[in-house]
């Protein structure tokens, strides 16, 4: 049920991405226009953890759960009938404040259930299984496409969150008991923030999850534009690159679960954000030089890919040990950082420009090279007890 949870966000942002293009043209406007809307998606996530994540601390886990998939469905309803941009944006919007708790809370659930490295192992293969819907999202939403149109995308996206909210209902309990929820208003939770936020170990490694993101949502952003406009992919091949990267995200995540308790949840971190840096700046170079061929392209973004499906699950494991009594709040900032920073990126990436893959891998390789340093960072803070 928790990898159902998570299938949500991913589902939201990659199934409609080969429609880009279509969109651009339907709307009447450009590439930085349609990546407005999953700006949109990203900024009500940001606002959604904050709400909910602390929310959730104080009240219990199911009730928000159900009022943010219920949310998300309606608000992704309006998306499929909006007869403008405007409508769409607004509508991402709400949809991404909605599927928040399902994200924010899924990871408190497990925090709520494990700790150490059971709960770095869970983390590591929810992550994993959550990522088959990159994989299987833009698939699906080529065929969608090419059946019915980019609006029969957002008509199959609220009937997932129906069906994540009914889910909710009949078979996640309760997993935060009255006694460990915080009973306080806004004056208790600016003092869970700032204790939180004060612990420098959790600081780095929210910042290297929040990097690894950035890194993604840039090349969820300009992948379609520069795949099919630079590489001159149809829709369907676009597609199946793209999932190409999420399978090797899966992969690694799945890998990594079961190296943990061998290798350390640390030494993979470091592992992933090193694979990152390398697969971006390849990426970035050959753009540079004119040598952006499909193989190429494949091969470096398996790479990136494949280090970022290390870097999230450990990050996160090791940043919500550090606040094991207030997972809710920790979970929803890591949240809010992540989407603050996709949601500021992905418009920088579509106003760079999409005639070739120059903005789009500089970002990625940006984002991946402060997805180390924050790493390194956050380890020697970790080891001192910090």
């Amino acid at each position: 049920m928790l990898v159902l949870l998570c299938f949500v966000g991913p589902l939201s942002t990659d199934m409609y991405l080969p429609a880009f293009p279509r969109m651009a043209v339907d709307l009447r406007t450009d590439a930085s226009g349609v990546q407005a809307t999953l700006a949109a998606f990203l900024a009500g996530m940001t606002l959604g953890h904050l709400v909910f994540g602390p929310v959730s601390d104080r009240y219990g886990r199911r009730v928000p759960l159900l009022v943010g998939a219920g949310g998300c469905a309606v608000a992704t309803g309006v998306c499929a009938v909006a007869p403008g941009l405007d409508g769409v944006v607004a509508g991402r919007f709400l949809a991404g404040f909605g599927g928040a708790a399902g994200v924010v809370i899924g990871r408190a659930v497990v925090t709520d259930i494990a700790e150490g490295a059971v709960a770095a192992r869970l983390l590591g293969v929810l992550m994993a299984l959550a990522g088959l819907a990159p994989v299987l999202a833009p698939l699906a939403g080529g065929l969608v496409i090419e059946a019915v149109g980019w609006r029969g995308v957002f008509t199959v996206l609220a009937g997932a969150a129906l069906l994540v909210a009914g889910a909710v209902l009949v078979a996640v309990p309760e997993s935060l008991p009255p006694d460990r929820r915080h009973p306080g208003g806004g004056r208790e939770l600016l003092r869970t923030v700032r204790e939180v936020t004060g612990d420098r170990a959790y600081a780095g490694y929210s910042l290297a999850f929040t990097f690894a993101f950035g890194a993604l949502f840039s090349y969820i952003a300009g992948a379609p534009f520069v795949l099919q406009r630079v590489l001159g992919l149809s829709v369907g091949a676009s597609s199946a690159v793209f999932a190409c990267g999420a399978v090797c995200t899966a992969l690694t995540g799945a890998v990594g679960a079961r190296l943990t308790a061998r290798t350390g949840p640390e030494r993979l971190l470091r592992t992933g954000a090193y694979a990152m840096c390398a697969g971006a700046a390849s990426l970035l170079a050959a753009a540079l030089a004119g040598a952006l061929t499909l193989p190429v392209c494949l091969s470096l973004t398996a790479l990136t890919c494949g280090g970022l499906g290390l870097v999230t699950g450990n990050a996160t494991a090791l940043a919500l040990a550090r606040v094991p009594h207030a997972a809710g709040t920790g979970s929803a900032l890591l949240g809010t950082a992540q989407s603050a920073l996709g949601a500021a990126v992905t418009p920088l990436v579509g106003l760079a420009g999409a005639e070739n893959g120059g903005p789009v891998f500089g970002a990625m390789t940006a984002c991946g090279a402060a997805t180390l340093l924050a790493a390194r960072w956050a380890g020697r803070a970790d080891a001192a007890g910090r």
